[in-house]
């Protein structure tokens, strides 16, 4: 493995050491919810995780590394929580603009966190990449899924994967101008409404 990438759960041997994974993302999470991107500092978020600061720094290399893993994490919890559960809507477009809405409004209630996990993606440069690819199979999953109806069963098209990175990047970038302050709430929605009717008419 890259020494620049983080350490990811499939990485780490022991017990301890996922626990010790799992106390670094919660500190992070909490410092981003309460001050956004500026209150996360290494420093203080060994501090709060309870571990030594090079302990910190051999899991995750940089701010950067440890935010957008926070990120992967709230994905994949999030994911996790609808896995059985079936995705109302009749058609594709209501099924990925009802999950997008979904994931849409939950971050938007937490300003802070949202701002830091979003600013930590735009700053993302090539040693992240892990971490971005990481985060963009997740998301991928969670369209993909949304579009054909299917949960854990069958493989996703080509078709319907290249539509679900295209939709998946206009959100993202609808993300960033909201926490920028460029786009209010509703842009947000707005955007997303077309892009989805553009691709999944």
């Amino acid at each position: 493995m890259n020494a620049l990438n983080s350490l990811t759960q499939e990485d780490l041997g022991s017990a301890a050491q996922r626990e010790r994974r799992r106390r670094i993302l919660d500190a992070t999470i909490s410092l981003a919810s309460h001050g956004g991107f500026d209150a996360v500092q290494m420093r203080a978020v060994a501090e709060q995780a309870d571990v030594a600061l090079g302990t910190l720094y051999r899991y995750f290399p940089s701010k950067i590394h440890l935010l957008v893993s926070a990120l992967g994490r709230e994905f994949e919890e999030a994911q996790a929580r609808r896995a059985g559960k079936p995705i109302p809507g009749d058609t594709p477009a209501e099924r990925v603009g009802l999950i997008l809405g979904r994931t849409t409004k939950a971050l938007q209630k937490d300003p802070n966190l949202t701002e830091a996990l979003t600013r930590a993606f735009m700053f993302a440069d090539a040693s992240v990449s892990a971490e971005i690819h990481h985060v963009g199979l997740i998301l991928t999953s969670m369209l993909t899924e949304a579009m054909s109806g299917r949960q854990d069963e069958g493989e996703p098209t080509e078709e319907e994967i290249a539509v679900a990175r295209v939709i998946g990047d206009v959100w993202l970038s609808s993300l960033v101008g909201w926490v920028t302050g460029r786009s209010s709430a509703e842009d947000v929605e707005k955007s997303m409404t077309v892009a989805i009717r553009l691709l999944l008419r």
